[in-house]
This record gives C-alpha cells, structure tokens and sequence, in this order.
C-alpha cells in the first residue's frame, strides 16, 4: 500500500473513532432515561472540553515530529473513553467519557491535516485533501450502516464493539504510513523562502492560537462566521433523531444510521465535486452556499417530523458539511501559506467553530425540552442566519481575500496530476 492510499485507508477508519458513539449517543441515553436537556447539556460539557482543547492540538501538530504517534494514542484513548460510556450511565461518568473523547478527537483533526501536508505539500494538498474527505465520508457511511444493522441485531453493545474494530484498522492504517514520508517543515505550511522571525521551526514553543487569529482578518471572519453557523447546525441532527422516536416513527439504533448514512452519502458526492466547484465559482461562494442550506434545512425539520422527512433534512447537512470538510480547511491553508503556522490556524478555526457546536446541543435541548421540538429547529435555523450577515456584510473583503486563493487553487491543480 503506497503512503497516500493508506492515508487514505486511515481517514476512513477513523470516522467512525473520532467522535466516539457520535450521533448514536443521544438515543443510547434516551433508551436509559435521559431528557432531551440533560442528554444536550452532557454534550455541551464535552463540546467545550473539544474546543478549548482543538487550538493547542493544532500548535502540537506543528511543533511535534510524533503526527502519527499523536493519532494512535487519540484514537486509543477514545476507544477507552467509549469503554467508561458502556460501563456507567451516571450523569458525570458520562460527562467524562464526552470530555475525554472530545479531547482526543480534537487532535485527530490537525494531525491529520498536517500530515497531509506533510505528504503532498501546497501544491497537492486541495486534491489530496477531497481524497481525504471522500474516504472519511465513506467510513462515516459504512459504519453507520453497520452500526444501525447491529444495534437492532444485537443491541447498543455491537456498536461500541464495532467502534473499537475502527479504532484498531486505523492503527494499522497508521502504521502503514513510513515516517519518512511526512516533511515536518511542510506539514507546517512552512514557505521555502519564509524568514525566521515570521515561522516557529520545529521543536520551538508552540504558537498562540489567538494571535495567528488576530493576525489575519479574513480567518478571523471566516472562524466567526463558521462559528455562528455550528450554533444552529451541531445540534440538529440529534434532535432530529431525538424527535422522530419520541414520536415513535422509527426504531433508535436503525433510524439514527439512517440519518447519518443518507447525510455521509451526500457528503461523499460533495467532497468529490467540492474541488470543481472551488476552481469554477471561488472559495468564497462555496462557502456561502453551505451557510444557505441550514436555515432551510431548519424550516423542513420543523415541518417534517416524520420518517421520510430524514431525506431532505440530512440531504441538505451533506451539502453543507461536504462542501465545507474540502473548502474550509484549504482555505485556512491558503490564507496561513508559508507562515509557518498552519495548523495552529486549523486548530484555532476549529476552535471557534466548535465553540458553536458544544453550546448547540444545550441550546437546542433546552428549546425542545420547553417548547417542543420544532420550536427548537425554527430557532437553530434563525441562530445560523448570523454566519450569512458576516459572509455577505464583510463580502468585498472576504471575496478579495478569497480571490487571490482562487488563483493559486486554480494554478495548483492545473498543475498537479493525477494521484496515483
């Protein structure tokens, strides 16, 4: 297996490790008793444990020799941290297993992007990077498809078991990577030609997220406007899963697959096209066309709560999530290119997003657990409309900044051949 296809090999088997249980999570509780409100505060706890942890993650990847290291002992302790949540069902047991699973997910995400930096450099990082996000999508797919298969064969303890299978492929995966094939200076975003006080090397303190933010306004608008759109967008589908077995419309475990396997499918189409779309209308555009989607993906939630309305409602979280998975973190390396300090931006940008995913599921449990279900949903979907009034109020600057990424994607890939 070449280093490229099992970096590929590895994105796919760590979907299913990443978040833990995930989306799967809500009904578990549910099943034992748990509200709609405790089940999102739980999430929130460790939605801000992932948060606060993502921008000094995003430092360690590019300070550390150790990337693949660093995704072996995440994807163990999260394995681990899924073990605790099968153990004990107390509020606070469980609160731990989310804020250790969040941690260690955390650092999966700029490990992975600095590795494949690290592998294909600037030039063959927008394609490599689709590559990526196709096979992570596809994991998502088939683990979920598993997953819902198992839960209604065998019960809730298949889909812990099949987590700790993914966990253990993925090392393999890892371990199939030679560490040769990673340059530290370029898994960084390190310029050739980038003076020493403007790039940290290798093995010095670690940047701060903060300032890598403040330095840059567009990343500074970019992360806002991802935040804002994580607030209404995190909390959906759990609530979406939460609502339909209230109603009683669909078995937990095989009706939760259903919603991610329709939504990861959309993401794969959406990752593969993402690329073309880039090249043809701009970064910028791309990106607004997934801060479009949630509102609308809201209106239907609300006014479909019923089996089939899983289709459309998750078919619009693919556009969305799929587009952004390919343009978000090309972005970020774009704009941070040759300072040295790429995924210390990446972990900063996921930061603040998840700064919006971690209070979402408070947010929406409380609305639904006070007013009901499609209240919660109307309410996600207006909270998101905050990431178009940034995108579209600070659109000449953004699309300025953007503009000249566009070029240098486009450059880039008309000059990259095809990955064998």
């Amino acid at each position: 297996m070449t280093p490229r296809r099992a970096l590929e090999a590895l994105n796919f088997f760590v979907a299913d490790v990443q978040a833990g249980i995930g989306p799967f999570l809500g009904v578990f509780l549910q099943a034992r008793g748990w509200g709609a409100d405790q089940i999102g505060t739980v999430m929130t706890i460790g939605g801000i444990a992932g948060m606060l942890a993502t921008s000094p993650a995003g430092a360690l990847v590019d300070a550390t020799r150790h990337k693949r290291t660093l995704v072996v002992i995440a994807g163990l302790m999260t394995m681990l941290a899924s073990g605790l949540l099968w153990i004990s069902h107390g509020y606070w047991m469980v609160a731990a297993s989310q804020v250790a699973t969040a941690i260690t997910g955390a650092a999966i995400g700029p490990a992975l992007a600095g590795m494949t930096l690290g592998m294909v450099r600037q030039q063959g990082f927008d394609r490599q990077f689709g590559r990526n996000q196709v096979a992570n999508h596809g994991g998502n797919v088939v683990a979920a498809a598993l997953s819902g298969w198992l839960g209604w064969r065998y019960g809730f303890g298949a889909v812990f078991v099949l987590g700790a299978l993914f966990g253990l492929l993925s090392i393999v995966a890892v371990a199939s990577i030679p560490g040769d094939a990673i340059d530290h200076e370029a898994a960084r975003g390190a310029g050739a030609d980038t003076n020493a006080g403007a790039s940290a090397a290798i093995g010095e303190p670690p940047a701060s997220g903060l300032r890598v933010l403040l330095q840059s306004r567009p990343l500074l608008l970019l992360a806002a406007a991802l935040g804002l759109f994580h607030l209404g967008n995190a909390a959906m589908l759990p609530l979406y899963g939460l609502a339909i077995v209230a109603a009683h419309q669909g078995e937990p475990s095989a009706f939760t697959a259903q919603t991610i396997v329709i939504a990861q499918l959309v993401m794969v189409a959406a990752a593969m096209l993402a690329n073309r779309l880039i090249r043809w209308r701009g970064y910028w555009w791309v990106i607004l066309l997934t801060f479009l989607a949630l509102p609308l993906r809201g209106l239907i939630a609300a006014s479909v709560i019923h089996a089939w309305g899983v289709w459309p409602v998750q078919a619009l979280d693919g556009i969305g999530a799929g587009l952004q998975s390919v343009a978000v973190p090309a972005l970020v390396v774009r704009l941070l290119e040759g300072s040295g300090r790429v995924n210390v931006g990446q972990g900063v940008v996921m930061t603040v997003q998840g700064a919006g995913a971690a209070l979402s599921p408070a947010l929406g449990g409380i609305l639904a657990h006070r007013f009901g279900y499609p209240a919660a949903f109307i309410a996600l979907g207006a909270v998101s409309t905050g990431s178009l009034v940034l995108w579209l109020g600070f659109g000449v600057s953004l699309r300025h900044a953007c503009a000249a990424r566009d070029e240098a994607a486009r450059d880039t890939v008309e000059a990259t051949s095809p990955i064998s």
